[in-house]
Order: structure tokens, then sequence, then C-alpha cells
């Protein structure tokens, strides 16, 4: 399958690349290894015209500036960690507030989405793809250990966008990776993700508070607005959940394999997404803060203009026993994969 590399940049003394990884059905996945971030994903619609369906910049000076995490690879922690701090085998550990000053969101001030990526691309019959490569060094952002973290994206001649995390540690310490795209399968910036149709593989998702930190507590989503357990449209019943979602939904496992945890749906271009995933949790997100952002194009990117379906472990994990664990240890391997399925329906 074809692959292409281009110039994307520079960061300070490192290049900037950016990978297309096309295969013969006219998919098209955008990457650079600057925060191993998902830049476009092209595929046609119903009547084979193609567009981008994920939110991105036309430049790197774009994502370099204050924006959303686009598209971006997160860690070392996905989602928040109330006020920054968590205590592991005794000792107390203090990571930067940068969510208001109250909160610790997505890795820090310089998460995995800010730094630049070793680069290996590779080519096959059947697939393209990028491997990409991160040290992150003992006491980076305040997280204990050197971790070694490697992301391999992957798109294949069944039109499925694959993405492969691996992290090895020196230390104990929170490992929770995962993909920041905001989709919009009508095409990037061409609509709000209202007509989009949800399907959720879940019963419960986790309580919190009004700082979107998790209380411990679960809540049970039939017959609620959180209800996406038979497909259902987003518009629906977006207006009963505040400015819009951003949950985290408790995937129901029947295995420890791939799992599929949620199906999109936009009725317009008949364009189809699946997301399957070996994480325990996916964090639905409707852009809600998006707010006149200039995307690739020159479209204008408003609220609710994309969403974001994380795959993750549970935010705040470290600071709850009856969480799934998301601590790393030496000799440990952290290794998870989720899959996006992309088809016509």
């Amino acid at each position: 399958m074809p692959l292409l590399e281009k110039t994307f940049g520079k960061v300070k003394d490192k290049n900037v690349q950016l990978f297309v990884l096309s295969n013969s059905n006219d998919y098209e996945a955008h990457i650079t290894n600057y925060g191993g971030t998902l830049v476009h994903f092209f595929m046609p619609d119903k009547d084979g015209n193609g567009q981008s369906i994920c939110l991105g910049f036309d430049n790197l000076e774009d994502y370099l500036g204050d924006q959303p995490f686009i598209g971006a690879l997160i860690g070392r922690f996905a989602n928040r960690i109330s006020k920054g701090r968590f205590e592991l085998d005794g000792k107390t550990y203090q990571l930067a507030c940068n969510e208001k000053g109250k909160n610790h969101l997505h890795g820090g001030e310089v998460g995995f989405d800010k730094v630049v990526w070793d680069a290996k691309p590779f080519e096959s019959r059947n697939q393209a793809g990028v491997e990409l490569t991160y040290r992150s060094v003992d006491g980076e952002e305040g997280y204990p250990g050197t971790v070694d973290a490697n992301v391999v994206y992957t798109l294949n001649e069944e039109n499925e966008l694959k993405i492969e995390y691996t992290a090895h540690t020196d230390k104990p310490t929170p490992i929770n990776l995962t993909n920041h795209a905001y989709w919009n399968l009508a095409g990037a910036g061409k609509a709000k993700i209202y007509d989009h149709q949800l399907e959720l593989k879940s019963v419960k998702c986790l309580a919190v508070d009004d700082d979107l930190i998790p209380t411990g507590d679960f809540v049970q989503v039939t017959g609620t607005p959180l209800d996406f357990q038979s497909e259902k449209r987003i518009g629906d019943d977006i207006d009963r959940v505040g400015v819009g979602y951003d949950h985290c939904f408790v995937i129901d496992r029947s295995t420890p394999d791939l799992e599929r945890a949620a199906a999109l749906y936009e009725p317009s271009s008949k364009r189809h997404m699946e997301v399957w995933t070996t994480k325990p949790a996916i964090q639905f997100y409707t852009g809600n803060f998006l707010d006149g952002l200039k995307g690739a194009g020159g479209v204008v990117y408003n609220s609710h203009h994309g969403l974001c379906l994380e795959t993750e472990f549970y935010p705040d994990a470290v600071n709850h026993e009856n969480f799934p664990s998301a601590i790393l240890r030496p000799g440990e391997v952290y290794h998870h994969t989720t899959v996006h399925k992309f088809s016509i329906k």
C-alpha cells in the first residue's frame, strides 16, 4: 500500500514530518510525528466523494498554538486527575493543574501531544503505517519513572485504522494513552454532529462533580439522556446534558480482547464508523468548547462541530481503589489497541 512522507515543519531543532497512509479504496490517514497527531482522515461518502472526516489544521503552526488537543495522542495520562495529585506506594506526587488551575488534564502543560516523536514509516502489500516512539524522562510533568512509549498507526485494505499503544517504565507510574480525534462523518466542519446516530456498548457511566472529576460512583444510563445502548440521534437529548456530552462510559466487556465499544452513523453521507478497543472505558465528548477555531481549508469549527470517542482507563483512576488500575510497574507491559472500522452503510 502507498505511503508518502512530507516535510510538515520544524519545532526548535527537530524536523516534523507528515505521513500519508492510503489504500486502494481512496481512504487516507494523514499523521504527523508532532504530538502523534491524526491530521486528516479521508474517506468516500455514499456517492464516492472523498472528504476528511476528522477536524484538523493545514499547518504545523496551528497545532503549536492554543487548541484543544485536535487529533493528538494523549499521555502520560488521558483525561483528568483531581487536583493534579495522587499517592503511589506511600509517596505523594503533584502534577501541573493545567485545567483552570484546578485539575490535571491530558498529561499536563507539555504532554505527549506537544512533543516531537521519533517516526519510522512502513508499508506492505496490505497495509501502511508509521511507528512512533518517545521517551518521557523521570519527573517529566511531575510523573515518576522514565517511560518508553510506542504508538503504531496502521491503515489497511479493510478500511481499518488501527492504533496500537505500548509502554514500559523503570518506576511505577500512571499511564493512560489515547487519541483525541474530533470526528464528523458528514465532513470536517461541514455541520454540527446532531444528526449523527451513536450506539455505545454501555449500561453505566462514571458519576462526576461539577469539575468533571469522578466521585467514585456510577450512573445507570437506561432511560436517561445518557442512554445510547441502542442507536440514537445525538441531537435528541444533547440539550438535557448542559453544554453537551463529556462523559466516561464503562464498556460492557465479554472478552479482554477487542470489543466493539461504539458505532457511529451519519445519514446524509451514509458513512459508518465502529470503534473496537481493549480499553475498559470510552469518553464521549461533543466538542462543547470549540469556539471559532479556524481549521483546515479555512473552515471554522464551533461547538458541536466534532465529537470524540476516546478509549481509555477511567479518569482519576489513580485516586479510586474501586477503578481498574492505571499503574504500570517495571517489568510489566502497557499494551492496548483501538481499531476504527469504516464503511458505507
